[in-house]
């Protein structure tokens, strides 16, 4: 399981756009009932695709609270706006 909570969580919320969104399209009133199949047919893939990311996500929860996966925190080091890491005038980093 290489994936984070943070991954997970946001692939399933793109899926659940696209489901969303999808079956705007079979609403349509100016579209043909195979193009209502075809989008039906990309709702049922999306819905099997959410349903796994989201099986994966309770697996990881679960392991996390069971202390089987300890998650690593990365820390950010962010060197803009940093006076310190600009050469030149005012920062105080070597040149």
């Amino acid at each position: 399981m290489a994936e984070t909570v943070g991954w997970l969580a946001d692939k399933i919320s793109i899926m659940e756009l696209k489901i969303y969104h999808m079956r705007e399209q079979i609403a349509r009133p100016d579209v043909t009932d195979e193009f209502r199949a075809q989008c039906a047919e990309k709702v049922a893939v999306l819905e099997m695709q959410r349903d796994d990311l989201a099986a994966e996500l309770t697996e990881l929860l679960q392991a996390i609270a069971d202390g089987r996966v300890v998650p690593k925190v990365y820390r950010q080091f962010k060197m803009y706006n940093d006076p310190q890491y600009r050469s030149g005038a005012g920062g105080t980093g070597a040149s």
